[in-house]
């Protein structure tokens, strides 16, 4: 397959909150570098996300130098909130109901702004304390393989070609950001082609294909309205369901050493091993 470059990229500082788009990104073993890096949970610990909770869609996220973070809320309001000292108070956290890295809590400015967004006060904002120790399903991945607060898995690769089939099969006008992948590719490749491959190279960084993306509700939802519409699962349920689930996208693991930073960019060419 020749012609497949990397058309998009974006982040999710906070998870379940505001995409970011990229032109650049740093890569780690544990992802694209500021990734789901912070989250909110409820009182026992559980990632809360728009899920359930929409106003998260809401919060915009943008990571300032030495991982700070600044969250500006629908109707402007804005907090700019260091992240936590490595000996700040943590709570044991989950991301749907498996164990993560500790969260360090956030100062109580940002809390106050999470709380009043949501409308909820048993709920606290954390940073991702050590990636390194999250461990992925064993089924899936390697021994050493991590990632912050993403579902599953450090990288989520979708590809235009793949949407344009899922549009033309009746999912109509639907935007990628949906299915919100870190990375969007394009070219000369067919529909669901990428389901296929075990290794993928972009621009001059190697993944390991983790497994494909098993769909929920929450490509149901606009970012924008905060309303929900039957697409994508609908058309996603009639043509690209098995194993009683629905399947776009596919998980990536950035095939990096603990230490090593590389950098990924829009245009960078794609090969499959």
């Amino acid at each position: 397959m020749m012609g497949m470059h990397v058309d998009s990229l974006r982040i999710h500082p906070l998870k379940s909150g505001a995409i970011r788009h990229l032109t650049a990104s740093g890569v780690r073993r544990s992802g694209l570098v500021g990734d789901r890096a912070w989250m909110v949970v409820d009182g026992d610990g559980e990632c809360v996300t728009a899920r359930t909770d929409r106003a998260l869609f809401t919060l915009t996220a943008e990571p300032l130098p030495d991982s700070a973070l600044r969250l500006t809320s629908r109707v402007g309001d804005v907090v700019e909130v260091c992240r936590p000292a490595a000996d700040a108070a943590t709570v044991a956290v989950t991301v749907h109901r498996r164990p993560a890295a500790p969260g360090l809590i956030a100062a109580d400015a940002a809390q106050a702004l999470v709380r009043s967004t949501l409308g909820r006060d048993d709920v606290t904002l954390v940073a991702c304390s050590d990636p390194t120790q999250r461990r992925l399903h064993p089924e899936f991945s390697h021994e050493g393989d991590t990632t912050a607060y993403a579902d599953g898995y450090p990288v989520t690769l979708a590809s235009l070609a793949s949407l344009r089939e899922l549009q033309r099969l009746g999912a109509g006008d639907l935007p990628i950001d949906r299915f919100r992948p870190n990375v969007v590719i394009d070219g000369d490749l067919d529909p669901f082609a990428e389901e296929q491959w075990t290794r993928v190279t972009l621009g001059e960084n190697s993944f390991r294909v983790a497994k494909g993306v098993d769909r929920c509700s929450m490509t149901l939802l606009d970012p924008q309205t905060l309303r929900t519409g039957p697409e994508p699962i609908r058309t996603l349920s009639r043509h690209r369901k098995w194993e009683g689930k629905t399947w776009f996208c596919i998980h990536l693991i950035p095939e990096l050493a603990d230490d090593q930073t590389t950098t990924l960019a829009v245009g960078d060419l794609v090969s499959i091993a």
